[in-house]
């Protein structure tokens, strides 16, 4: 475990939650919150309407999309789709999308 810093350090507001966020374990959640609100972003509102759910799991990013005709075409560029998302989020948490 980490040894906790001492009350005369000195530490920025951004390294004291992410000191937290660490402790507490709630990068996953946060990871897949970021996600959703950064694919309804930047897929825009016309795919987010046919969005069912999305879910990021072990860098597998998981979207069930309730159109077979959005998700074929949404297929031919998934490695867009992957690098627009990972490029918005500003860290590489996506290795692969998966349309269902």
């Amino acid at each position: 475990m980490k040894k906790q810093k001492r009350h005369n350090e000195h530490q920025s507001l951004g390294e004291v939650l992410k000191d937290f966020v660490s402790h507490n374990r709630l990068e996953k959640g946060i990871n897949q919150v970021q996600v959703e609100q950064t694919w309804n972003q930047v897929m825009g509102p016309a795919i987010e309407k046919y969005t069912n759910g999305i879910k990021l799991n072990k860098g597998i990013l998981y979207v069930k999309l309730s159109s077979s005709v959005l998700r074929e075409e949404l297929s031919y560029g998934v490695s867009t789709i992957k690098k627009n998302l990972n490029e918005a989020l500003k860290q590489e948490l996506i290795e692969k999308v998966v349309l269902s």
